[in-house]
C-alpha cells in the first residue's frame, strides 16, 4: 500500500515510522509512505489566509492543496481523505475498507480548517477520530495509517491477533491476564489455566458482552 501524507508539519511523523508495526510494514515493503510540506506549494510564503465574514483562526487555501495533489503521481489512483473534526467518525470498518485500497493520500487539517472548495472537488472521505478537537490532524492521520496498516496482509507476527480484536464483531475485546498466576492476592480467572478451550471460548465470549454491555451499550444495540 502507498500512503501519501499532506501535512504543514511532516517532521511530526518520524518517531512514528521508525518503530513497531509501522516500521516493519516499511521494511518488509508492504507499506511506502511518503511525507508531503504543504509549506513547499505556499505563495508568498504563506499556506493559510484569513476566512470570509471574519472568524478567528485562519483557513489553508484551496491553490496549497490542489498543488501538492498534483506534484504527486496520478496513479493508481488515490482514495483521498481529510482529517477534520467535521468528518465522519473513524471505525474499525472504515479501517477495513480502507485497508483494501491500493494507495491512500491523508491531508492533514490545521488552524481552522481548509478551504472547503478544494476539499468538495477532490477528496472522497472526511474523518474524524471522535468527538473531540486537536491541534491538527496529523494525530488523526497516525491513527488511520496504524489502523490501516495492522490489517495488511503479513503485517503482524500472528494475523488471528487481528480477527480476536475489539469491534472486529461488534464487541469490545474482554479481559486478558498473562504470568504470575497470583498477584497481590488476586488470582488469574481458573478457568483461564483449566485447559479446556471450549469453556475458556465461552468465558472470553462472556467477558466481551459484560465489557461491551457496561462501557458500549450503542455497539449492541448496532450488532
Amino acid at each position: 500500500m502507498i500512503v501519501e501524507i499532506l501535512t504543514v508539519f511532516p517532521n511530526l511523523f518520524a518517531s512514528v515510522f521508525s518503530e513497531t508495526i509501522l516500521h516493519r510494514a516499511l521494511e518488509q515493503e508492504l507499506l511506502t509512505v511518503h511525507l508531503v510540506d504543504l509549506r513547499g506549494f505556499a505563495r508568498g510564503g504563506y499556506v493559510d489566509d484569513y476566512p470570509f465574514s471574519g472568524g478567528p483562526g485562519m483557513v489553508i487555501k484551496s491553490q496549497v492543496v490542489a498543488e501538492a495533489l498534483a506534484s504527486l503521481p496520478a496513479d493508481p489512483r488515490p482514495f483521498r481523505v481529510f482529517l477534520t473534526p467535521q468528518g465522519m467518525r473513524f471505525t474499525q470498518a472504515m479501517a477495513r475498507s480502507l485497508a483494501g485500497k491500493d494507495r491512500l493520500q491523508l491531508l492533514c487539517g490545521r488552524y481552522e480548517g481548509v478551504d472547503q472548495r478544494v476539499i468538495d472537488d477532490l477528496f472522497d472521505l472526511e474523518v474524524s477520530l471522535g468527538d473531540f478537537v486537536l491541534s491538527g490532524g496529523e494525530i488523526p492521520a497516525m491513527a488511520v495509517v496504524d489502523a490501516v496498516t495492522r490489517l495488511l496482509p503479513g503485517a503482524l507476527g500472528n494475523q488471528a491477533s487481528v480477527t480476536e480484536e475489539t469491534f472486529e464483531n461488534t464487541l469490545l475485546k474482554g479481559p486478558v491476564y498473562t504470568r504470575p498466576r497470583t498477584y497481590a492476592d488476586r488470582e488469574v480467572p481458573a478457568v483461564l489455566v483449566d485447559g479446556n478451550s471450549k469453556l475458556q471460548k465461552a468465558w472470553r465470549r462472556e467477558q466481551e458482552e459484560r465489557c461491551t454491555r457496561e462501557r458500549r451499550p450503542d455497539l449492541l444495540r448496532k450488532g
